[in-house]
């Protein structure tokens, strides 16, 4: 088949269908017209696909016809409708329905810490083992709280998001894997564990608690997600259940996706915290008490509307007609 000869052929219907979907209302004449331009434009995906396939072509076309049966379907839902949806079912049944995933690592990961910290303080030789007696004393002294505050606020709230966002994309990108989430999680720890042993044993405890309470809290739970996130699909594959493997690893995929989506707010409020409350001039307990009241916000929101939509059976994943859709590939 001449695909260029083909495609001019056709090009005019296919235009005619994209006109149509992008109508706000349609008459009854238009869309009877709508329904038999989209059978047409069906078919002529068909054909590309078995004797011409290209790409591109394919692509496009499966885009138009995807709208324009969404058009067909009578959806007229707005994006700001389809953002709302999202962060008032989609996403917190999604954290609600991998709780126990999360809240273990978040547990684990916590009383680590604790572990780890006792630890150190308890062997003071080890402080050695990470700087200089100078170095030590400057981290002390200013480097850790300096931190906080050398830079402008708007870059470094960008650069702790990106940052942060990286580690939660690497738990969930690298999950089905399952050593690579344990990795970010033990490097998470040490690094807390360490500092904190430090600080409080030159007598600075309040100043690590200070700085690092106010975004740490919901920072860190976001982390924890992500990490619980990952395992989910790790064990997905290991332990499918009643379905395939691949059905199974499927499903936890596309809703780690839609959890990572809801991460890039979240980890965009800490940053936000991070950069604009834990270095300025407000009283200690007014600065935790932000980091404190929007780590329990979280909570809140997870076991409230998360539970609410849970039980309506919102499960954080597509609809149950999109589930088929494959994307073209070349």
């Amino acid at each position: 088949m001449d695909l260029d000869a083909y495609v001019s052929v056709k090009r005019p219907t296919w235009e005619r269908l994209d006109a149509l979907t992008r109508r706000r209302r349609l008459s009854g004449a238009e869309a009877d017209e709508l329904i038999d331009t989209y059978q047409r434009v069906a078919t002529h995906l068909s054909v590309i696909r078995s004797t011409a396939p290209d790409a591109s072509l394919v692509g496009y076309l499966s885009s138009l016809l995807a709208k324009a049966r969404t058009r067909a379907a009578g959806t007229t839902e707005s994006r700001w409708s389809i953002v709302g949806r999202y962060f008032g079912r989609t996403f917190p049944a999604a954290l609600y329905a991998t709780r126990w995933w999360w809240l273990s690592a978040l547990i684990v990961s916590f009383v680590g810490m604790a572990a780890m910290t006792w630890w150190f303080l308890d062997h003071p030789s080890t402080e050695t083992a990470f700087g200089s007696p100078a170095d030590i004393q400057k981290l002390v002294d200013n480097d850790f709280a300096n931190y906080y505050s050398e830079n402008a606020a708007t870059s470094f709230a960008l650069r702790v998001w990106t940052n942060n966002f990286w580690l939660a994309a690497t738990c969930i990108a690298f999950g089905v894997f399952g050593f690579p989430v344990i990795w970010v999680l033990w490097g998470n720890i040490t690094n807390v564990a360490v500092t904190a042993s430090i600080m409080i044993r030159h007598g600075r405890a309040d100043v690590f608690f200070g700085l690092i309470t106010p975004h740490g809290l919901l920072e860190m739970t976001c982390l924890f997600v992500s990490a619980g996130v990952g395992l989910r699909v790790f064990w997905s594959w290991v332990v499918p259940g009643g379905k395939s493997r691949m059905q199974s690893l499927a499903e936890q995929g596309r809703t780690a996706i839609g959890i990572a989506l809801g991460l890039v707010v979240l980890l965009l409020i800490t940053g936000l915290i991070e950069a604009f409350v834990t270095p300025s001039g407000l009283p200690t307990f007014a600065r935790v008490g932000i980091g404190v009241f929007v780590w329990v916000g979280f909570f809140g929101y997870v076991f409230t509307l998360g539970r609410w939509a849970y039980n309506d059976g919102e499960r954080g994943d597509v609809a149950t007609d999109d589930r088929d859709f494959v994307a073209p590939t070349a």
